[in-house]
C-alpha cells in the first residue's frame, strides 16, 4: 500500500487493468512548471534565480535582490496552484505522445502536491484533454507505484524530473524503467549525476519511443 492513506484510497478507485502502466508526474514532465511559474512571480515583482534545483532560497525580489523567507516561498507555491489554470500548459509534445502510448497502455499521472489541490489540477487537466486518472501524495512516491502495478507482475515506467523520486520507486518496484524528464532547458545541469538505472530524457520526442520500448508497446 502507499505510505499515503488518502493516495492509498484514490488508488483504490480505479479500475483494475492489466496493461502495461506508465505512471508520470505532472509538473515539469505533463505540465511546464518553471517558466509559468517564473511569469507568476514576475507578475508580484519576484524572480527565480535558478542558482541550485529548488525553490526555496531561489525566490528573490526584483528591486533588491534579496531573497523572499522560506514561508513566503511556501504560500507562494500553494498560491500558483491555486491558480494553475490560468498559467500551465501541457509540455511541448506531451499529449501527443502519451495518447499515442494510451492505446497500449494504462495512464496514471502521480503528482506530489497537497490532496487539496486534486480536485483544481483534475479540472485544469481535462480542460486541456489530458483525462487520464490523476493521484496526489504527499508522501514517497514509490510505495504508490508498488501498490500501482499490483501483484501481475506487468511492465511498469516511470517518469519525474525529481531524481529521489526516481529512487523512490527504484527502491519499491525494483524492475521499473525509471525516466528522468525535465522539459525546462538546462535544469538537469543544477543536479548531480543520475543513478546509471535511471535514462535521462531530453523531451517527449526523446522520451516516448524509449518508454514504449520499455513497456513493450
Amino acid at each position: 500500500m502507499s505510505d499515503d492513506p488518502e493516495t492509498a484510497r484514490q488508488i483504490a478507485e480505479l479500475s483494475l487493468d492489466t496493461r502495461p502502466l506508465l505512471v508520470l508526474d505532472v509538473d515539469d514532465v505533463v505540465l511546464e512548471f518553471l517558466p509559468p511559474f517564473m511569469r507568476f512571480l514576475n507578475a508580484q515583482e519576484l524572480e527565480l534565480r535558478l542558482e541550485s534545483f529548488r525553490l526555496h532560497g531561489n525566490v528573490r525580489r526584483l528591486g533588491d535582490g534579496e531573497a523572499v523567507e522560506a514561508e513566503r516561498v511556501t504560500q507562494l507555491i500553494t498560491d500558483f496552484f491555486d491558480a494553475q489554470a490560468e498559467w500551465q500548459q501541457p509540455a511541448a509534445g506531451a499529449a501527443d505522445a502519451i495518447a499515442a502510448m494510451a492505446e497500449d497502455a494504462e495512464i496514471v499521472m502521480l503528482t506530489a502536491m497537497p490532496h487539496r489541490h486534486r480536485d483544481i489540477r483534475r479540472r485544469h487537466l481535462d480542460a486541456l484533454g489530458l483525462t487520464y486518472p490523476l493521484l496526489t501524495t504527499e508522501k514517497a512516491k514509490g510505495p504508490a507505484l508498488r501498490q500501482l502495478r499490483g501483484d501481475s507482475g506487468r511492465p511498469v515506467a516511470f517518469v519525474d524530473d525529481i531524481p529521489h523520486n526516481l529512487v523512490s520507486v527504484r527502491a519499491a518496484v525494483a524492475d521499473a524503467s525509471l525516466f528522468h524528464l525535465v522539459v525546462t532547458p538546462g535544469l538537469r545541469a543544477l543536479l548531480p549525476p543520475l543513478p546509471e538505472t535511471i535514462m535521462p530524457v531530453d523531451s517527449w520526442d526523446d522520451a516516448a519511443p524509449k518508454i514504449r520500448a520499455s513497456l513493450g508497446i
